[in-house]
């Protein structure tokens, strides 16, 4: 008696437990899909990464709600029948498992059709801070060009040498310079060159202060962070594309074997079920 009370307790929890499961997914579905907005890339992209993340809670529920079928067919000759949720629960799993089959092609191409979007629209940001640059920096090519343009530049060069030089007579003032995280490490750089070659300063204020350098520099800088920015949107893709896609083609295949598996033991049950004689 005690056994069977057991036995009624725990497949009833199990049943409960598994529907509750298949429920709530079903919820977070129908939630998910607000706003409707089926033709928005990005929004079947998420529809599709949150489904098959949670796409194992009804994997479980019809684990559960199977499992406590099966405690319930140990005594089923003397213990009262209900409502068989059996067959309603492999086709359910075959639809599911039909879904996720589905997601994983539409996902891998939402995701590659995204990638191209974004890197393109990348390279274009990229080359719109390129014209810009350009532009600015003929801009003040043609100031310099100009008598008071070249008595600026002049002035601002010997105003950083003078800086400079005074640094590097003062010991003192050196290694405070050299020890200051305040300071960037080209400029330490360079002071270290210059204490030893005092040639390479005036080099260097040359280059700092010259147009085409100039240009190369910040150039090679925009053309780095685009560089940067398209492998990420690249790598995002990539990592998105293969772990939704092998979860997704992972559980339609979990979902088609339980639908396969269960229509054809119910058919096996009912083609073995004995025909009635006449009389």
């Amino acid at each position: 008696m005690v056994n069977r009370f057991a036995s009624v307790t725990t497949a009833l929890t199990l049943k409960v437990v598994g529907i509750i499961c298949i429920l709530s997914f079903f919820v977070d579905f129908f939630i998910l899909l607000l706003p409707f907005q089926p033709t928005d890339r990005v929004w079947q992209i998420n529809l599709a990464t949150a489904l098959v993340d949670r796409g194992i809670v009804p994997l479980v529920g019809l684990g559960l709600l199977f499992a406590a079928y099966w405690i319930d067919s140990a005594d089923a000759a003397d213990r009262p029948q209900g409502i068989d949720l059996r067959f309603p629960a492999v086709i359910l799993s075959s639809i599911l498992g039909l879904m996720f089959l589905l997601i994983f092609p539409l996902h891998l191409n939402n995701v590659n059709q995204a990638k191209a979007q974004t890197v393109n629209r990348i390279t274009q940001e990229a080359q719109q801070a390129e014209n810009q640059l350009e532009n600015r920096l003929s801009q003040l090519q043609a100031q310099l060009n100009t008598e008071q343009g070249k008595a600026q530049l002049n002035q601002l060069r010997t105003q950083t040498k003078a800086q400079f030089s005074e640094i590097l007579k003062d010991d003192q003032k050196y290694k405070q310079a050299l020890e200051s995280s305040q300071i960037p490490a080209n400029i330490k750089e360079l002071l270290k060159k210059a204490k030893t070659d005092p040639q390479a300063l005036d080099k260097a204020i040359e280059q700092q202060t010259d147009i085409q350098t100039l240009q190369t520099q910040q150039l090679s800088q925009v053309r780095q962070r685009r560089d940067e920015a398209e492998k990420q949107a690249k790598d995002t893709a990539w990592k998105s594309g293969l772990r939704i896609g092998i979860s997704s083609l992972l559980l339609s295949i979990g979902y088609i074997i339980i639908g396969w598996t269960g229509l054809r033991g119910r058919g096996a049950v009912q083609g073995g079920k004995p025909r009635a004689t006449a009389r």
